[in-house]
């Protein structure tokens, strides 16, 4: 087994992803807000934020699928020794992590059922930057309005007509994690 492989987890587990988890949820519970996430020092071409992200949200029992350049030796090795999530594709995955191109097309990802809408994918995608201005976010979690750098608005309007049903999805890029739930109204720039 390779160093790199070994290293790069949290250094301390509890606190970090305690830290990351709250991280996490409160992106999620506040769409539109970009969270600092630290910790995890993943092998490329994953970046820290998705790192810490995976850490923290998956283990044994959550199929992940890497998309892309992100389907490669160095990051599965990472994955399956720090989580132990088994690898997956795009149909059984509970989360799937690339870019934007990489991840298309997202009909193929689960969107729940009816009785079980939490058995949805979740998307972690990974972007060159995060900032809170672009596309204007509304619904719960969101005081009035919100904004967010997303790479495209036609898919997310699509999976938000979804709802209670469709996608969730992390936006990562350094240090940095946003999120956008399926619950989130997405129009443009300056549209309510």
């Amino acid at each position: 087994m390779q160093a790199d492989t070994l290293s790069g987890g949290f250094s301390d587990p509890a606190r970090q992803s305690a830290h990351a988890f709250r991280s996490v949820r409160e992106a999620l519970g506040r769409p539109g807000t970009i969270q600092d996430i630290s910790g995890a020092r993943p092998p490329a071409p994953l970046s820290s934020a998705a790192g810490a992200a995976l850490l923290t949200l998956c283990d044994t029992e959550t199929p992940v699928y890497l998309a892309g350049n992100h389907d490669c030796d160095a990051v599965r090795a990472w994955l399956a020794f720090h989580t132990g999530a088994p690898p997956t594709g795009p149909t059984d995955c509970m989360f799937a992590i690339g870019t934007w191109a990489a991840l298309g097309p997202l009909s193929a990802y689960p969107i729940g059922t009816s009785e079980y809408p939490d058995r949805a994918a979740t998307l972690i995608v990974e972007c060159p930057s995060l900032t809170t201005a672009g596309a204007t976010l509304t619904g719960p979690g969101i005081q009035t309005s919100a904004a967010l750098s997303l790479p495209e608005l036609t898919a997310f309007q699509s999976n938000h007509a979804l709802f209670p049903l469709g996608l969730d999805f992390i936006f990562t890029s350094g240090t940095r994690l946003a999120a956008l739930p399926r619950s989130t109204v997405v129009t443009q720039e300056g549209a309510f």
